[in-house]
């Protein structure tokens, strides 16, 4: 909690830092790409309704076997909440999310010809899409300039001072605002594995991290 508290007392970051910050970022992961594994844009929409509040490792884990299975909108409405849930049932929230998978499988069978929207608003529309799943799924799927802020997006924005706020809905128009063009596409990526893997909640990794010496954030963590 601490740590989260003292987030919102770090200043913003200058744009030459923003700019020096995704160079470093770019140099060691030029062209990033979610961990979710699909092998289209409805199965990515579908892995990404999942991985709410769940790792992309469990959620992979649950898709290998349904995508198998079940790799079309036709196909995993058909199987219905009942049977889809022996799919996922592994995942957090899953009751919720085969409901609302099935739902979102049948729209995009029936009316959208088994294209997915291209648009936040249509796909906000889905049972279970919400602003940053939809926003996640317009960047995978079609390279659109959003940013979908998770808590680790939330949390790197906060500490480095990239785009300090309390709720997500600022922290992203923050991102959006401070983010040059050329770094947009994969900011996304870069923030999340910043934070999944070196700027985790407790105890970051400040060691090992490739842009420590623009971070104001403190205290530092050492390496014991």
């Amino acid at each position: 909690m601490y740590y989260l508290i003292q987030c919102f007392f770090v200043k913003n970051m200058t744009k030459d830092k923003v700019i020096s910050l995704f160079k470093i970022l770019r140099n060691n992961d030029p062209e990033p790409v979610t961990e979710l594994t699909f092998k289209s844009h409805y199965q990515l929409l579908v892995a990404v309704i999942l991985s709410a509040q769940a790792t992309d490792k469990s959620v992979n884990a649950a898709t290998s076997k349904l995508f198998k299975d079940a790799p079309t909108p036709e196909k995993i409405f058909k199987l219905g909440v009942r049977k889809l849930k022996t799919y996922i049932k592994t995942i957090g929230l899953y009751n919720a999310k085969a409901i609302n998978v099935v739902a979102t499988s049948e729209i995009i069978w029936k009316e959208y010809k088994n294209k997915i929207p291209r648009t936040r608003e249509e796909l906000m529309k889905l049972p279970g899409v919400g602003r940053k799943t939809a926003n996640v799924v317009l960047n995978n799927a079609f390279g659109q300039h959003t940013i979908g802020v998770d808590t680790h997006v939330f949390r790197v924005s906060n500490r480095l001072g990239l785009a300090p706020g309390k709720t997500v809905e600022i922290v992203e128009k923050k991102l959006i605002k401070n983010i040059p063009d050329e770094f947009k596409k994969h900011a996304h990526h870069w923030l999340i594995i910043l934070g999944r893997y070196t700027c985790i909640a407790r105890k970051p990794k400040c060691y090992d991290c490739r842009v420590q010496k623009l971070c104001p954030f403190k205290p530092k963590t050492k390496n014991t």
